[in-house]
């Protein structure tokens, strides 16, 4: 411990002190700091055998503004999500939830049949069911003996 004795008869640690200090800058830097926003929309992937089912929460946007893209492994999702307008006179006290254009793309771990994807949208939710095509899907070889 690297300590000595002060003109005033008090001990002084500095190494304390700028702890102490520096303790107090993070304190600081925290504050100052902007939270990350998770990407928009959030959303489930999961792959079965027969393809990939990818669901994404997109509240408060409307199916028509949406645009999916299928290529190779590679499924794209793009759209626009307004902000809600501020009646005149009104103060805005705080405002969380993202508003403007996103975009997500996501690779799959295989192609998949852009003719036979599918999405369905309900109550906020979007679901897009994309399949593999016949000749990547997995088949079972069967051992003969001889």
């Amino acid at each position: 411990m690297l300590a000595y004795q002060g003109n005033a008869g008090r001990w002084f640690d500095p190494l304390r002190q700028m702890r102490l200090m520096q303790h107090d800058m993070n304190r600081l830097m925290d504050s100052l700091r902007v939270p990350a926003l998770p990407e928009f929309p959030l959303m489930n992937i999961w792959t079965g055998p027969d393809g990939a089912v990818i669901t994404a929460e997109i509240p408060g946007v409307s199916p028509d503004d949406l645009e999916i893209t299928v290529h190779q492994n590679t499924v794209a999702l793009r759209g626009q999500r307004m902000a809600e307008p501020v009646g005149e006179g009104d103060i805005l006290h705080r405002r969380e939830r993202v508003a403007g254009a996103f975009a997500r793309s996501l690779v799959l771990p295989f192609r998949v049949d852009g003719d036979k994807a599918a999405a369905t949208f309900r109550n906020g939710l979007l679901r897009l069911d994309v399949p593999r095509p016949d000749a990547d899907r997995p088949r079972k070889i069967t051992v003969s003996r001889s």
